[in-house]
């Protein structure tokens, strides 16, 4: 924010092509959130096919029709998956090898959240949002990681956040699993690049989308945005413009980095 005045996002970014002729798969992709920003930039930005997936049937079947609308030429795979299941992730990362003749970049995008302070909160909400946004994280990365590795080449980008960094009443359980993951992506990409494979992670601040503001309180989302260097929040196609970056070539020396997507000082 200058002066008291929001500073207005920037005008859309058009493709130039950073991950042509590469495949993507992409983890909870429906809806209008960051994963469906993502699947919609990859095509954009050139990619040969894209496979993306998600734990919700209708949303992704819909989510599906939007990304061949723009797709032309490029497919456009849809597989549900529950990454708390290794059955369903070692089917979801079938599938993909098989549809989209190899995966070359992975975007880690599942994850949970929720307002519910400590001593509120029940071991059953803390593990779910762990299993969803970390572990599912870490099931994904270990079947693309052996797929990848024979080849000696591909791309993650895992999504974590800032508030792996910093502190916020309510997010015990988030802020954690963020936390790891951003410890995951720096131990699993040093181990990665022996195989000529790169990991890396985005960490978001606030991303405005219509799911979102239904999770939220009355006035929530509105603070947050409000203490952004901007005065507004991203918009999701921000965030996936630095996860195009990071699948991309033009970070081919980046290994087991946290690229904060953040107005804010994190």
């Amino acid at each position: 924010m200058v002066d008291g005045h929001t500073i207005q996002a920037p005008p859309y970014v058009e493709g130039h092509e950073l991950l042509k002729n590469r495949s993507v798969l992409i983890t909870a992709a429906a809806g209008v959130g960051i994963g469906f920003a993502a699947a919609r930039r990859a095509i954009e930005e050139g990619c040969r096919s894209i496979m993306i997936s998600d734990i919700h049937e209708r949303r992704l079947n819909e989510a599906a029709d939007k990304l061949r609308e723009l797709a032309g030429d490029v497919p456009v795979f849809a597989q549900l998956c529950n990454v708390t299941s290794e059955d369903e992730v070692q089917a979801l990362v079938d599938a993909a090898e098989e549809q989209l003749g190899g995966i070359d970049i992975l975007i880690n995008n599942a994850g949970m959240g929720g307002f519910k302070r400590v001593v509120e909160m029940s071991d059953a909400e803390w593990n779910l949002v762990l299993d969803v946004t970390l572990n599912g994280t870490m099931r994904m990365t270990r079947a693309v990681l052996k797929k990848m590795m024979p080849r000696r080449s591909g791309a993650i980008v895992n999504n974590a956040s800032v508030l792996g960094w910093r502190a916020q009443k309510g997010q015990s359980h988030y802020a954690a699993a963020k936390a790891a993951v951003m410890a995951f992506t720096r131990c699993s990409a040093v181990e990665a690049a022996e195989h000529g494979i790169r990991i890396n992670a985005v960490s978001p601040s606030i991303a405005m989308h219509e799911f979102l503001k239904k999770a939220a309180g009355p006035g929530e989302l509105e603070a947050l945005a409000a203490q952004e260097a901007f005065g507004r929040a991203a918009e999701v196609w921000e965030v996936a413009n630095v996860m195009m970056f990071l699948a991309s070539d033009y970070a081919g020396y980046m290994v087991g980095e946290i690229v904060s997507v953040s107005s804010q000082r994190a």
